[in-house]
């Protein structure tokens, strides 16, 4: 499958010509996630808990402001693979509360609500606050989302790029990079509306379906599939594709038996580098699909329509843009002429 290059614009690469955005007037007040967040000043050092928040500052230019990362599903983006490996990474998943606070952070910047909300895997907002560190989590994440539900939340609404582009936003203005928040709003916006105008071309069936399996907790019981609200649904929302999985939370668990009675015409799977499941590894993902007896009778495996995407792609993320872009491109190579 063909991956869509990375055409990141970070800060650094912008002509001094493009500042027009006004500066940001500290103190900056933000509601963020229900939370009402004061900064008093662009911070100087961050720590993510989430490949998304990480992901999100280096594009914007600041990686000399991020001392610390945790919580990493795939490589980073090519174009920071360098200033990355100058960067501490406290942990491949789940941090700490003691190892984010040793880095003395001004900021932590959280991808997901149940690392830092208020029963949080990592700590409270409030541990954080109460030693004056801010905390500031994707808006991707609790916008039309209720993660009261455990597990991984559920959707209220849809989940749009909106909530990226505000993530973006609200981002550069509170460290005062309004510029690269802009520029790189604009060429996801035209990025995802690309792809979108390449999956209309194609002509593809009014019925096409698909499912996306994200992992298992273990090879042969029932998959982590997509829900019809999250990231996956809008990418088949947007390119014509019905869900076969109705469920409004994020990633619920399906059986195998009902996911072969739906009969997806497409079958999306995540690859990581995490290995917390047996199942997170692509490979044991391809081969259970083509030996187990129920999925291996599947249209899609049978047809051999299994597309790769990045498990990160697969979450709200800036990268979920990157996924949309993928899917379109694999559909345009397949046949649905059977």
């Amino acid at each position: 499958m063909k991956t869509a290059p990375y055409l990141l614009i970070a800060a650094s690469l912008l002509p001094a010509a493009q500042a027009t955005a006004d500066a940001t007037d500290y103190p900056l007040s933000l509601t963020n996630c229900g939370m009402e967040i004061d900064i008093a000043a662009a911070p100087e050092r961050t720590v993510t808990v989430g490949q998304s928040a990480t992901e999100i500052l280096y594009s914007l230019g600041l990686t000399d402001r991020v001392n610390g990362t945790s919580v990493w599903f795939n490589p980073v983006l090519t174009p920071f693979a360098e200033a990355n490996e100058e960067i501490e990474r406290i942990a491949d998943d789940d941090p700490s509360f003691e190892a984010v606070v040793n880095k003395r952070p001004d900021l932590v910047a959280v991808q997901y609500e149940w690392h830092v909300g208020p029963t949080g895997s990592v700590a409270s907002r409030d541990q954080f606050h109460e030693l004056g560190i801010n905390t500031y989590i994707m808006p991707a994440d609790c916008d039309t989302k209720d993660n009261s539900t455990g597990g991984d939340g559920t959707r209220t609404a849809a989940f749009s790029t909106d909530s990226i582009y505000k993530g973006i936003t609200e981002l550069a203005e509170i460290y005062d990079v309004q510029d690269a928040g802009e520029a790189l709003v604009a060429e996801l916006n035209d990025r995802e509306q690309r792809a979108i105008e390449l999956a209309n071309s194609l002509e593809l069936p009014e019925d096409l379906s698909a499912a996306f399996w994200f992992s298992s907790t273990d090879l042969g019981v029932s998959p982590f599939v997509a829900g019809r609200l999250g990231a996956p649904g809008y990418m088949m929302d947007k390119l014509g594709i019905l869900n076969v999985i109705e469920s409004d939370e994020e990633w619920p668990t399906i059986g195998w038996e009902s996911i072969a009675r739906a009969d997806p015409d497409v079958l999306v799977i995540a690859r990581m580098d995490r290995r917390r499941f047996p199942a997170d590894d692509i490979e044991a993902k391809r081969e259970f699909l083509r030996s187990d007896p129920v999925t291996r009778e599947m249209s899609a495996v049978k047809n051999n329509r299994i597309v790769e995407m990045d498990a990160h792609a697969m979450s709200a993320t800036m990268r979920t843009i990157y996924g949309l872009e993928s899917l379109a491109e694999a559909l345009s190579t397949m046949s649905f002429n059977e």
